[in-house]
C-alpha cells in the first residue's frame, strides 16, 4: 500500500450519493447530452488560433545563442560547493565563472 493510498479517506456509499446528488442540482454545470457528447470536438480543432498561440507561449523563449547540454565529470566536492553556495541556478553561476576563467566576456 503506498503513501498515497493511506491517506486517502474512503467515502461511503452514503456521501457518495449526496456528492452526485448535487452535482446533478448544480444548473451552472448542466451534465451533457449523449447528442452533445457526439458533437464534441477536441480543442485544437474547434478553436484552431487559440489553441495555437497557448503552443506557441508554453515553454521558453528562442534564444539567438541557446546553451549546449554536454556531459562533463567533476569532483563531488566542486559539484558540492557550487549547489550548497549557490543553490538554485548554480550551474549558470558555474558557466559565469568557467568564462571568467577563460577570459570570455558575459554573452548576451
Amino acid at each position: 500500500m503506498t503513501n498515497l493510498s493511506r491517506r486517502i479517506r474512503r467515502i461511503s456509499d452514503k456521501e457518495e450519493a449526496d456528492i452526485q446528488r448535487k452535482i446533478a442540482s448544480d444548473p451552472d454545470a448542466p451534465e451533457a447530452t449523449d447528442e452533445q457528447l457526439r458533437q464534441a470536438k477536441p480543442f485544437a480543432e474547434a478553436f484552431p488560433d487559440l489553441a495555437e498561440s497557448i503552443k506557441r507561449a508554453r515553454g521558453r523563449p528562442a534564444v539567438e545563442n541557446p546553451r549546449q547540454q554536454i556531459s562533463i565529470r567533476l569532483d563531488p566536492d566542486i559539484i558540492d560547493y557550487y549547489k550548497k553556495n549557490c543553490g538554485k541556478g548554480w550551474q549558470s553561476r558555474m558557466n559565469d565563472d568557467l568564462r571568467k576563467a577563460a577570459g570570455l566576456k558575459k554573452a548576451g
